[in-house]
C-alpha cells in the first residue's frame, strides 16, 4: 500500500499547543481602616501599598474624609480588624454584616467592613468576596487609593471567571477616573483584551509596556501571545526568541518559544527546544511530550525520534496509554524510513478499542487487508461499523472481500 492511500498524520490530535502565560498581577488581599486598631488589617501588605501609594494620585473622585462616626463605631471596626488578623472567617463576616446592616453606620464604616470581609474571603470563596468588594465600592466611603485598589481587585475577579466584558468595563472606568498609567493595571487590561480576542487593541496596550526599560517577563509573554494569536507569527517568533535568549533557565520562556515555532511550522526548531528541556529532565507534562512528538511527525526524517519519544513518555507515565498516543505510534512506524508494518498494526490494535469512534478500527482494517490478513481485517471492519465511521462503505467493501 502506498503512503498516499493511508490516512493523513494526526498532527492536530498530538499537538497540545498553548502559550503558558503568567498572570500579570496577583489578586491583592489587603484592607484598611482609618481608626487605630482597624488600620492593622490594611497593613498586611505594607510594602506593596507603599509602592502603589501614588498610582491613583490623579483621581477625580472627591475623596471622602475616611472617619468613623463615633468612638463605638471605631471600636467595632477594631474588633473586625482583630477577627481579620486572626483569619476567623465566620466572625469576620458576622461583624462585617452587623456594621453594614446598622443604620447608624456611615459610608466609611460600611465600605471598610465590606472591604475587610471581602479581603479575607479572597481565594476561599471568590464569589462571596466579590459581593462584599462590590458593596465596598457602592457604599463609596473609602479613601481614593483604597477605593480604586478594590475596584482593580473586582476587575480581576471578573476576569478570573471569564466575565471579560465586566472586567474591561471596570478597568476602563478605573482608568478614566484616575488617569493611572500604572503598568500592572495597563498590562492586565491588555490581558483582558487578549482574552476577548481584540488582538490589535491588546497589542497597542502591551507593546509599549513590553518594550519599556522596566519591562517584566509576563508583559512580554502576553504581547507574544497577542502576536501569535493574531497571525503575526514573525513578530511572535522574534519576541519569543528574544525572551528565551535572555531567560535561558526559565522553562516557561523556552516552552513558549517552542510553541511559537510549532505555530509557525518551524518543526525542527520546536523539536530542538523541547529536546534541550527533555535532556535536562524538564519535560514533565503530557502536552509537552505530545508537542515534541508532533514536531517529529511533521518532519520527513523524524519518525524514528517520534517513536523514541512516545516510548519514553509511556515508560515515564507522562504520556497516557490512550488512543491518540497509540495512533501516533502506529503512524510513526508506518511512515518511517524503515517502515515497520507489524509494529504499526500492533499500535493500531491498542488504539482502536480506546478510540471514541470506529475510524481507528477502519484504519486498522485497511492495513490488515493490504497485508493479506483478511479475517482480522473483516473483524476490524465490523467493529468500525459498530462504533460508527464517516465512510461505512469502506468498511463494507472489506467485509465483502473473498480474498
Amino acid at each position: 500500500m502506498s503512503h498516499k492511500t493511508f490516512p493523513t498524520r494526526l498532527l492536530t490530535a498530538m499537538m497540545a499547543t498553548g502559550l503558558m502565560l503568567a498572570t500579570t498581577t496577583a489578586l491583592a488581599q489587603e484592607t484598611r481602616a482609618e481608626q487605630r486598631r482597624a488600620e492593622r488589617a490594611a497593613k498586611a501588605q505594607d510594602g506593596q501599598q507603599a509602592q502603589q501609594a501614588d498610582r491613583f494620585a490623579g483621581a477625580t473622585r472627591k475623596e471622602p474624609d475616611g472617619k468613623t462616626s463615633s468612638r463605638a463605631a471605631a471600636t467595632r471596626l477594631g474588633k473586625l480588624s482583630d477577627a481579620y488578623e486572626a483569619q476567623d472567617v465566620e466572625k469576620t463576616q458576622a461583624l462585617a454584616d452587623e456594621i453594614i446592616a446598622d443604620e447608624k453606620s456611615n459610608a466609611f464604616e460600611r465600605s471598610s467592613a465590606a472591604r475587610i470581609a471581602g479581603a479575607l474571603l479572597l481565594g476561599d470563596d471568590d464569589a462571596k468576596a466579590l459581593s462584599y468588594l462590590e458593596r465596598a465600592l457602592e457604599f463609596d466611603g473609602l479613601k481614593n487609593r483604597d477605593h480604586y485598589e478594590v475596584k482593580f481587585i473586582v476587575a480581576q475577579l471578573h476576569a478570573q471567571d471569564d466575565r471579560n466584558d465586566q472586567a474591561l468595563a471596570t478597568l476602563d472606568e478605573l482608568i478614566a477616573e484616575t488617569s493611572t498609567t500604572d503598568p500592572d493595571i495597563l498590562a492586565f487590561r491588555g490581558n483582558v483584551l487578549l482574552r476577548m480576542e481584540r488582538y490589535d487593541e491588546a497589542i497597542a496596550t502591551l507593546k509599549p509596556l513590553a518594550e519599556s526599560p522596566d519591562a517584566k517577563l509576563p508583559w512580554q509573554q502576553l504581547l507574544m501571545a497577542a502576536y501569535a494569536q493574531s497571525d503575526r507569527g514573525e513578530e511572535a517568533t522574534r519576541l519569543a526568541e528574544q525572551i528565551a535568549a535572555t531567560t535561558p533557565d526559565d522553562k516557561r520562556s523556552q516552552l513558549n518559544l517552542a510553541v511559537t515555532y510549532l505555530q509557525t511550522d518551524q518543526y525542527d526548531k520546536a523539536a530542538a527546544v523541547y529536546e534541550r528541556l527533555r535532556a535536562k529532565g524538564e519535560l514533565t507534562e503530557e502536552r509537552e511530550y505530545r508537542n515534541l512528538v508532533a514536531s517529529y511527525l511533521a518532519l520527513d526524517d523524524g519518525h524514528a525520534r517520534a517513536i523514541e519519544v512516545i516510548n519514553d513518555g509511556l515508560q515515564k507515565q507522562i504520556l497516557p496509554p490512550d488512543y491518540q498516543t497509540y495512533v501516533a505510534l502506529a503512524q510513526a512506524h508506518y511512515f518511517g524510513d524503515e517502515q515497520n508494518i507489524e509494529e504499526a498494526i500492533a499500535a493500531y490494535q491498542k488504539a482502536a478499542p480506546l478510540a471514541p469512534t470506529g475510524e481507528t478500527y477502519l484504519n486498522l482494517a485497511k492495513l490488515l487487508s493490504n497485508e493479506g490478513r483478511l479475517a482480522e481485517a473483516k473483524e476490524a471492519a465490523q467493529r468500525a461499523l459498530d462504533k460508527g465511521v464517516r465512510s461505512p462503505e469502506d468498511a463494507r467493501r472489506i467485509l465483502a472481500r473473498s480474498n
